[in-house]
């Protein structure tokens, strides 16, 4: 009879009936398994009661039923997955019409990971000294109580040069970085000026004074363009090399205090500094030996040209202002998250460039056109370069009937090739940004719990460790902290 095959599922109070060869569709499963003999049996109401999530066992019950697994829409994703573990079934077995929901929190979960690991919290508390010792590769010092004053120090001076939270003066040391990268920026295009490139040696005609100020008759000095430039010229030389040694200052105390040298000279700010630096040594020294005659003005401008090719570095140290603003960090996590989707567009871009240059260079050629422009292939490139990416500035231009034709196509191209893909940066962006502003209005307790469990060591292989264990003591300590701030 049915009411010898009906059974009674208590989940979290909520009571659900079926028939026992529905549970015994799935089998190697907890709810294949059911029977009187087991704990959660209740005689009295002839029932099975588990304390587990009601709302998400209704999909898991219809999972018996149809054999189709659906993701339910109002319960978290991690909480449902942990419900299928508990029962005993697969996660993989979803349903293509909830693949979106399906992986949407595993894509949330990515993003959180990344702005952990992104350093964005400025609410959060300082680092331990345990963890400053880890930082440093002091653990065994650490546990022994063995640390010696430069390590004690060291971690500080280091934070002075990279961490603006951790005091005035690093807060401080900070301003004047940034005002200052901003300041040999502005330094270094003002030597572009023409004002500033009139050679030392060309004699120029003299500028009557009395003549500017409009007073004739008059005694005024007499000033030359020479006389000018070199003012202009120490202007902006001087403003260089207070900039210059400014960073060559904080470049060598980064060096002397940062954790491990190795890593630290292989950041790409790091070599930015370098390489700036060593170009305006050696520009100065350039003229230095131009002023001394130790070489001609004129078999210096090799020299100058080559070095003007390293100065161009400088502009990069704007990037050093990207690790003191989030929003950089973001556009920056970005670009990296969307690396595939750039790839893809820099792959149908160069496609496309490449047929329709050669398209646009055939249609030219094949009427009558005594004004064509595009005549050879470099042009046809750049014309396609440009009317793809949507810029057109108007050097170039179809002039033919079979011309025009191609330039139509490729603008619609420019369209589907460009404008479409573009969505999934923007979403990737909107994305970061917008758990990253969750997790800033977290109260300060959570920020706290949220950086412990972050600090939680791994066990990547069993391993046997004596309580003396330098490794043993600090996933004691950690643990303890979880405690600790938990409570």
């Amino acid at each position: 009879m049915d009411a010898d095959n009906r059974i009674v599922l208590n989940i979290g109070g909520t009571r659900h009936e079926t028939y026992i060869h529905v549970l015994k569709k799935i089998p190697a499963t907890r709810l294949s398994r059911l029977s009187p003999t087991l704990g959660n049996y209740d005689p009295v109401l002839n029932e099975y009661f588990f304390d587990r999530h009601p709302e998400a066992f209704e999909m898991i019950l219809n999972y018996y039923r149809t054999g189709k697994l659906h993701y339910p829409t109002n319960v978290c994703g991690p909480l449902f997955e942990e419900e299928l573990e508990y029962w005993g079934l697969d996660s993989n077995q979803v349903e293509p019409c909830c693949w979106m929901t399906y992986t949407l929190f595993r894509d949330t979960q990515d993003t959180l990971q990344i702005i952990n690991g992104m350093k964005l919290d400025s609410r959060v508390e300082k680092l331990t000294e345990e963890e400053v010792a880890q930082q440093f590769g002091w653990e065994n010092d650490y546990y022994d109580g063995n640390l010696s004053w430069w390590q004690k120090h060291k971690p500080k001076l280091w934070a002075v040069f990279n961490d603006p939270r951790s005091s005035h003066i690093a807060k401080a040391i900070s301003i004047i970085s940034t005002i200052l990268v901003l300041l040999s920026i502005t330094a270094f295009a003002a030597r572009t000026v023409p004002l500033a490139e009139i050679p030392s040696i060309i004699l120029v005609e003299e500028w009557n004074a009395s003549m500017i100020f409009g007073v004739p008759g008059s005694y005024s000095p007499v000033i030359t363009p020479f006389q000018v430039s070199m003012s202009y010229q120490s202007f902006t030389f001087y403003t260089e090399m207070i900039c210059n040694v400014w960073f060559a200052f904080e470049l060598v105390g980064q060096l002397l205090f940062c954790p491990k040298l190795g890593r630290f000279l292989k950041s790409p700010l790091t070599i930015i500094d370098i390489i700036a630096i060593i170009s305006f040594v050696l520009d100065s020294v350039v003229k230095v030996l131009v002023a001394n005659d130790v070489i001609k003005f004129f078999d210096a401008q090799a020299s100058k040209e080559v070095l003007e090719l390293f100065a161009i570095v400088r502009i990069l140290r704007l990037f050093k202002l990207a690790q003191h603003y989030t929003a950089f960090k973001v556009l920056a996590q970005t670009f990296k998250a969307s690396s595939r989707v750039l790839a893809l567009i820099l792959f149908f871009v160069i496609l496309f460039v490449v047929l329709l240059a050669s398209f646009i260079y055939c249609a030219e050629r094949i009427m009558y056109n005594p004004n064509n422009r595009l005549t050879d292939a470099v042009q046809s490139l750049w014309w396609a370069i440009i009317t793809l990416t949507t810029i057109g500035y108007g050097d170039y231009v179809p002039m033919t009937f079979s011309g025009k034709l191609v330039g139509s196509l490729a603008a619609l191209a420019s369209v589907l090739v460009v404008a479409f893909p573009v969505p999934v940066i923007v979403a990737n962006f909107s994305n970061l940004y917008l758990h990253m502003r969750a997790r800033a209005k977290l109260p300060k307790r959570r920020l706290r719990v949220l950086q412990a469990h972050e600090l939680k060591p791994t066990v990547t292989a069993p391993t046997t460790l004596n309580p003396g264990h330098p490794t043993f003591r600090s996933i004691l300590s950690r643990a303890n902290n979880v405690v600790g701030v938990a409570e």
